[in-house]
């Protein structure tokens, strides 16, 4: 019967109705194929390699298909003369040589993921968990959660920004390469990671955008000079805010805009630390004076150095008190006024030091647990470092 071959090619994700053949992409892509065959109807047969789990594709879809019908062409014939002649003289058949350049390819494949060279591949598609990118022959993989926070801050929904892509080539790095697995994984981020890591340090200032926000912290994405975001790190739950932070959710959303510091750089692992909280000033001051505003605004006890008997110490603070009489150098300690805050840092007791000089034999030290400052006043011959000194010694020798 005469066979007419031709090439078919499929573009965009609109609804393919050619003998139901968009049925063919919900399924097991690894080996899909339908035919139809009443008679002189046309018969289609369609192969597609990409995974073995099931997905929906979006994409370009290039296919082969062999109509039987009236039309008369000499292609088939001349396809099989090929085939005769190749075998005839020894060259490899079409399909063992298209074999061979797979496993040329995922040999490069695992040569990526060890180097940890960066691939630029074109976007083919999308399914409902990321892309779907060229590798050579092969299509693998890219996760929308490996996917650079330039595109994930767009203000699209994550299949907006995915069709958007289609057709357009991204820097990715291998992460996987299992070939009996047949699981080829890439990540963008990894390889932004290798371009834009060099260009942040510690100390760094940058406006950022909340991505996620979890029970130890949140994620946020770093805005470079050229206003795309480019990295991610975490600010951790510690780092949010000088208050007592219970959930991070009732001071963060996803999408909120904020600066934060960047405080540490873990190169090999890739992660960046951030901090909003040392961006602001640290309520844990030297002085009574500059904790508490003096305006009448919130609540303080002052009194003169003669009252301490009336106010009660903090709990511990009464016994550190009393060590502190007994190193040598330091003839008083009093409590001089205590006040309440607004805000809670923490419930533990905490010994703040003063960066003044002693004045007049008179130094300074804050001790705070939860809303409650008080205000304690050292009369010593120690200098600062002295002072340090004995009130480590004093913190060791404190159950």
């Amino acid at each position: 019967m005469p066979i007419l071959t031709a090439n078919l090619g499929l573009a965009g994700s609109s609804s393919i109705t050619l003998f139901a053949l968009s049925q063919l992409f919900t399924g097991d892509a690894t080996s899909a194929s339908m035919a139809r065959h009443n008679g002189g109807s046309p018969k289609i047969c369609l192969k597609y390699a990409i995974s073995k789990r099931p997905f929906s594709f979006h994409g370009v879809v290039r296919a082969s298909v062999s109509v039987s019908g009236d039309a008369y062409t000499k292609d088939g014939e001349e396809e099989a003369a090929t085939a005769s002649a190749n075998a005839a003289n020894g060259a490899p058949h079409p399909d063992a040589a298209r074999q061979a350049r797979r496993s040329a390819d995922w040999k490069a494949a695992r040569a990526y993921t060890k180097s940890g060279l960066i691939y630029t591949g074109r976007v083919e598609g999308f399914n409902g968990g990321g892309l779907l990118v060229q590798f050579y022959s092969l299509v693998g993989f890219l996760p929308f959660p490996q996917l650079s926070p330039s595109h994930s801050c767009k203000d699209k929904n994550i299949q907006e920004v995915a069709k958007a892509l289609i057709g357009s080539v991204v820097p990715v790095k291998v992460i996987q390469a299992d070939e009996d697995g047949r699981r080829l994984i890439f990540s963008e981020k990894e390889a932004v990671w290798s371009k834009f890591s060099e260009q942040i340090n510690v100390g760094d200032i940058f406006q950022a955008r909340v991505g996620s926000v979890e029970d130890y912290g949140a994620f946020v994405h770093l805005r470079f000079p050229d206003g795309l975001y480019h990295l991610t790190g975490l600010v951790h739950v510690s780092e949010v805010s000088w208050d007592l932070v219970q959930d991070v959710r009732d001071i963060l959303s996803e999408g909120d805009e904020v600066r934060v510091k960047v405080i540490n750089i873990d190169r090999e692992k890739s992660r960046i630390t951030l901090s909003m909280k040392q961006l602001e000033e640290d309520p844990l001051l030297e002085t009574l004076d500059k904790v508490i505003p003096q305006d009448g605004s919130v609540n303080s006890d002052a009194s003169g150095t003669n009252s301490s008997s009336k106010i009660d110490p903090l709990p511990g603070l009464e016994t550190i008190i009393q060590e502190l009489l007994q190193e040598e150098g330091i003839e008083d300690v009093s409590i001089n006024r205590q006040g309440f805050e607004k805000r809670v840092v923490s419930q533990d007791l905490q010994l703040w030091l003063s960066n003044a000089p002693p004045i007049n034999k008179k130094f300074i030290l804050l001790a705070r647990a939860g809303r409650q400052v008080q205000e304690i006043q050292l009369t010593t011959l120690l200098d600062q470092d002295g002072i340090k000194r004995a009130l480590q010694r004093v913190l060791e020798r404190v159950p």
